[in-house]
């Protein structure tokens, strides 16, 4: 047996497929069908019945009402309740935290309280509240802040207290 180089092998295969696709659909055809004239140009006869519609299942009658749905929320908010967003509070000011601590390592870090005790670990460029923070030293944070409408830029500088 010899052996055909996969190059001339592909054309091969391809032909091969065809002629099973051909035989597989029936073969051709020696005569051409009928040509097929749209709805409108075919004659009706009289006698002949419109299509009958698809009949649908029957649905089965409805039970009796089911008691309505609750949520049990033990202690947590309900997820199915509409969130209420505050507008009393525009947003954290820094001037009202406190620096807490820093840390020493790899780069300093800040540990600054929120007036509500939320405790905060942050590096330079961090952003809280109204502020970034832009420089930390192993006693003090200094954020920069970005003034409102009409007022200018600032700096507002937090000291780390010892012991209270």
């Amino acid at each position: 047996m010899t052996s055909i180089p996969w190059t001339r092998a592909i054309p091969l295969l391809a032909a091969g497929g065809m002629v099973a696709l051909a035989y597989g659909c029936g073969g051709t055809s020696s005569a051409p069908s009928a040509a097929v004239q749209p709805a409108s140009a075919q004659p009706q006869s009289p006698a002949a019945k419109p299509p009958t519609p698809a009949v649908l299942p029957k649905l089965p009658e409805p039970g009796p009402a089911l008691p309505p749905l609750t949520y049990d929320a033990k202690g947590r908010r309900d997820p199915f309740a509409p969130v209420r967003v505050a507008t009393e509070k525009p947003g954290l000011d820094v001037a009202t935290t406190k620096l807490v601590g820093v840390i020493q390592g790899r780069q300093l870090l800040a540990l600054i309280e929120v007036p509500d005790g939320v405790g905060y670990i942050l590096k330079p460029g961090d952003v809280l509240g109204n502020g970034r923070l832009t420089d930390i030293t192993p006693h003090s944070a200094t954020f920069a802040v970005a003034g409102k409408s009409g007022q200018r830029d600032t700096s507002v500088t937090l000291k780390l207290t010892s012991g209270e």
